[in-house]
């Protein structure tokens, strides 16, 4: 893993694409807190930096710790650089490390393709039978809801059936109230915002 202490080339991409305006940590449900004019900015700077940065400079971000692999996954989806999906894939099932995967779920629905659907249903298949494991599995199945609801297919009804991986996993107590229906919804609304961002990235291309 590439550090910034030790990278001066990763040092400068963090400086330009990860913490302008605390943006790591703004991406995901963060962004859709944002009103008025923060909101104006916001979205205008992220389209700025997925315009800017390159298929390279994102390699080393995804080669990087959570902020730096976090902010190219989303940087990735607002472009729609579905060359990228099978890096997201791959890290989405390493599991390794907290807080970027929730992005790569997120950027998998956002590509909205069977084959996306195909790589959230692996890391499914890995991590549902283990309950003492949190890795993103919640959020992998609200993605493949959104993608069933796209695509018209029906990917997540095995994991939901009664007695199914989903329902053992939930056992946990801390986990018995998690809806995958409300995740869904959450995913929906960051696909719906990264959706906007995608429209003015697709309008600057143009203009260039």
């Amino acid at each position: 893993m590439r550090h910034p202490r030790t990278d001066p080339e990763l040092s400068d991409l963090i400086r330009r694409f990860v913490t302008p305006g605390r943006r790591y940590l703004r991406l995901g449900g963060g962004s859709l807190r944002l009103s008025g004019p923060e909101r104006e900015q916001f979205v205008r700077e992220l389209v700025q930096a997925a315009s800017e940065i390159t298929p390279a400079e994102l390699g080393i971000l995804f080669d990087a710790g959570w902020r730096e692999r976090k902010t190219a996954s989303w940087l990735v989806a607002v472009a729609g650089r579905t060359e990228f999906r099978g890096r997201v894939g791959e890290l989405l099932l390493a599991g390794e490390g907290p807080h970027a995967g929730a992005a790569y779920c997120f950027t998998l629905a956002t590509f909205g393709d069977s084959a996306d659907a195909d790589l959230l249903c692996e890391h499914l298949d890995r991590y549902l039978p283990r309950p003492d494991l949190n890795y993103d599995q919640g959020l992998a199945l609200g993605a493949l809801l959104h993608l069933d609801a796209a695509l018209g297919s029906e990917h997540a009804s095995r994991y939901l059936a009664v007695g199914g991986l989903w329902q053992q996993w939930t056992w946990a107590p801390h986990r018995s109230d998690l809806d995958p229906q409300r995740v869904r919804q959450f995913v929906d609304r960051l696909c719906s915002f990264a959706g906007e961002c995608a429209g003015l990235f697709a309008a600057l291309e143009a203009g260039r």
